[in-house]
Formats: structure tokens, C-alpha cells, sequence
């Protein structure tokens, strides 16, 4: 599926579906021919459709808010314009328009960012109105931008530059710009923020180096090689809840994984938690010593950091998104395809390496649940009988509350636990 030609790597996918882990990778968002679905997994590393909107419009675009019924879509056949749901309700909350096709949708419990190819909306959650627009960016035809999912530092990162790596952090609360990383000598390929905010992941279009930022102190952190022999284009970056990985995906088969070695975040109870130093730290730390001893560009290369685990998928080629999670308590890898496909790896905290494929789902073959939309609706059907464009601001914000309401302030969430995830029933026959 793709919208305008297919060229964004943050949202749609020549060829493919449109396919997104939510803020805290606790769920899976996939856009197919006919609508939305949402993912969960299992705790015996199985996935299940908890909800499928069967609304016969081909979704190219579609997020969901952490753990809450809110979710932002764009269809192909309406490039230009932004829809947000309850999915629960199976209704439409509002729709906004725009001068030119959206590329991305970002969320986080304050901010909703609607990225064009020359600017940049930024909403309030709670009511959806516009509070500030980013216009004449350098042209950004990927659509490439990243919103941190942290209130406390909501941070905008997108490319200042179309002809060097330069990243514009702006401050998506005060309405201000915050700083500006010089990352990379070329253009940006990716961009992510690890959960408190305060940690950018960047990559450009050589594909070779990815590094990390303090932010706002725009201090280098970490710098990681993910090859030396060929560039690639970077897909997705992913942070783990811990911040103790960052996940790299790019259009080879090999998905990289590296180790943040301070770990540097509080790690929610049931994040995979950084490990002891193994002999990865130890030959680290062994070359480290031996850099002073050697000629500049050759200690460079040697100083960045390899990759501490990696995975494989069966062909190159697809896009793909990654999350680093714990199921069970076990680390994962999760790895989803523009193929419809999700990839369930384990890895190894302790010593890295070769990450062994667990099992493999086709997304889309999921029986999907009984929706209890009324018969003749859309996926977006009318609220209580109102067209949204005819809703009040009170009765609009009303049911922006009650669609964010299952979103819980702060914490773990559990991907098992169904007060995150309640099942969708059929009504029952003598009802009708």
C-alpha cells in the first residue's frame, strides 16, 4: 500500500502494508486493504487481532495512543485528511484537512503531530485543535519526524537540513525551538526517541553509523557501526523500554540490536533490565585501551560500537520495524514486515549474538473479533447518531476524554492483561 507514490519510510509502503508498534511497543497497528487492525501479543509468543475495523477503505496510515482506544488514521482515498477514532465506539471523534498529503502521524498524551512534506501541525490531544504549525521546513518528502512519548520532555525532532544530517528539536509543549544537532555529514534516514525523552537515535543515508544524543545538551552519547563493507537504507529505530537497546532495521535481512551500556532510564518492572557485563564489555573496553596506539581514522572506526545482538529474516528488501520488549518476562525481538508478517526473536541479555527465531505470524490471516459497530456503519460510524463535522467543541472533546481514557498516566503497560486490551464480543443474538 502507498500513499503519494510510496516514498515515506515513516509511513507508507510501496508494495506492502503499513505496519507500526505503538508508543511503548506494547501493541501492534497494521493498515491493509480494507481498514485498521491492532495487534496484541500472547504469553506464549503468539500474536492476536484484538480488533479489526472492516471498513473497505485501504489505510495507509495509522497510530494508536499507547494503550488507549484513540487511534489516528489516513486512507489513500483521502490523503489529505486525518481521521480520529474510538475504536472501541467504532466512531469518528473529528477529521482535519490539510493543504497537502500527510506523510506521518505522531501521538503521545499531550501532543498529536501531522507531518507534510514542508511543515509540521501540532495538535492538542484533549481537544484537537491546533496550537502551533512548524511552516518552510526544508523539504522532507519521507516524512520524516519523531515525537517523544514523554509529557515531560515533548520533544519534535525532524530533519533542518535536505542536504546534511542536521536534526531541528523543537519543544512541542512551550511552543519553542530547542536546539539543533549537527548528527551527520548526509542527509537523514531515521530518527527515534528512547521513552523519557531525553535520548535522540539518529542514522543518514549511508546507513553506516547510527548515534545517540543527550537532548537538549546535544552531547554524543554513543556511536554505533552498523557496517563497513556497503550502505544501506535505514528503516526503523527503536529504543527498548529500558533504554538499555536500541534496534536497528534497514532493507538488508539482518535487523542489528546494540547495547546502550549505561542503560541511563528507569526501567519499568517488567522491562528487560541492562545485564552484567559480559565479555562484549570486556573486549570493548580491552580495544578501547589499545586506540591511542593507532592512526586517527583507524581508531574512529574501532571506537564505534558493533552490534550486540542480530537477527535475520528470510529475504531483504521489505521494510520493517522492530521493538525490543519482554514477553513472559524474556527478552524479545520483535521485527514487523511490510509483508504482513511479525517475527518473534529471542535474545540473549547476557551474551547477544545470533538472535533464534521463535515464530513467525501472518498478521493479516487472523480471524478478526465480532465488532459491535451498528449495521450499516462505517468504521468511522456517526456518534450517537451526529456526524462529527456537526459535533459540538464540548460534545468533541467529551469523546476525546472518554477514547483517552484507557490510557493510564505513567508506567508499564501489559500486553496480556485485559483491562489494557478488553475482548470485543459479539451481541448476542436475542438482543437483536
Amino acid at each position: 500500500m502507498s500513499l503519494g507514490g510510496g516514498n515515506s519510510t515513516e509511513g507508507s509502503n510501496a508494495g506492502g502494508i503499513f505496519v507500526q508498534f505503538n508508543q511503548d511497543c506494547t501493541s501492534l497497528v497494521a493498515g491493509s486493504s480494507s481498514g485498521y487492525h491492532l495487534f496484541a501479543l500472547t504469553p506464549d509468543d503468539g500474536v492476536e487481532e484484538i480488533y479489526a475495523s472492516r471498513s473497505g477503505q485501504e489505510t495507509c496510515l495509522v497510530d494508536r495512543l499507547f494503550s488507549s482506544s484513540l487511534v489516528a488514521i489516513v486512507t489513500v482515498s483521502a490523503p489529505r485528511k486525518l481521521i480520529v477514532c474510538h475504536y472501541k465506539k467504532g466512531t469518528e471523534i473529528c477529521n482535519y484537512s490539510y493543504s497537502n498529503t500527510i506523510l506521518a502521524v505522531k501521538l503521545n498524551r499531550s501532543r498529536l503531530i501531522v507531518c507534510l512534506e514542508e511543515s509540521l501541525h501540532i495538535h492538542n490531544i484533549r481537544d484537537m485543535k491546533i496550537l502551533h504549525t512548524i511552516r518552510d521546513t526544508p523539504p522532507n518528502p519521507r516524512g520524516l519526524c519523531a515525537l517523544s512519548p514523554c509529557v515531560d520532555h515533548c520533544y519534535v525532532a525532524y530533519p533542518g537540513s535536505s542536504a546534511v544530517g542536521e536534526v531541528q528539536i523543537f519543544d512541542a509543549v512551550h511552543l519553542n525551538a530547542k536546539c539543533v544537532i549537527s548528527a551527520h555529514d548526509s542527509p537523514l534516514a531515521a530518527l527515534a526517541w528512547s521513552m523519557c525523552g531525553r535520548r535522540l537515535a539518529t542514522a543518514s543515508e549511508r546507513g553506516t553509523v547510527i548515534r545517540v544524543f543527550a537532548v537538549p545538551e546535544r552531547t554524543r552519547l554513543y556511536e554505533f557501526r552498523r557496517g563497513v563493507k556497503r550502505c544501506v537504507s535505514i528503516a526503523c529505530l527503536a529504543f527498548s523500554a529500558c533504554g538499555a537497546y536500541l534496534a536497528a532495521t534497514s532493507n538488508t535481512e539482518t535487523v542489528h540490536v546494540f547495547r546502550l551500556q549505561e542503560g541511563g532510564e528507569r526501567a519499568p518492572d517488567d522491562a528487560a533490565a541492562p545485564p552484567e557485563p559480559g565479555w562484549v564489555d570486556w573486549m570493548s573496553q580491552t580495544l578501547s585501551a589499545g586506540l591511542v596506539y593507532l592512526p586517527a581514522q583507524v581508531s574512529d572506526v574501532l571506537s564505534q560500537g558493533r552490534a550486540f545482538a542480530s537477527a535475520k529474516l528470510p529475504r531483504a528488501g521489505c521494510r520493517a520495524v522492530a521493538a525490543v520488549t519482554n514477553v513472559s518476562r524474556a527478552a524479545r525481538l520483535l521485527v514487523a514486515t511490510s509483508e504482513g508478517v511479525l517475527y518473534v526473536y529471542a535474545l540473549d541479555a547476557a551474551d547477544g549474538g545470533d538472535c533464534a527465531l521463535l515464530r513467525s505470524h501472518p498478521l493479516l490471516d487472523c480471524a478478526p473479533p465480532a465488532c459491535d459497530v451498528a449495521a450499516g456503519c462505517s468504521y468511522a460510524g456517526a456518534l450517537r447518531g451526529r456526524h462529527p463535522d456537526h459535533m459540538t467543541e464540548s460534545e468533541r472533546e467529551h469523546e476525546l476524554g472518554a477514547a483517552l481514557a484507557g490510557s493510564p498516566p505513567r508506567g508499564a503497560y501489559d500486553i496480556r492483561d485485559p483491562r489494557h486490551f478488553p475482548p470485543m464480543r459479539a451481541p448476542d443474538a436475542a438482543a437483536d
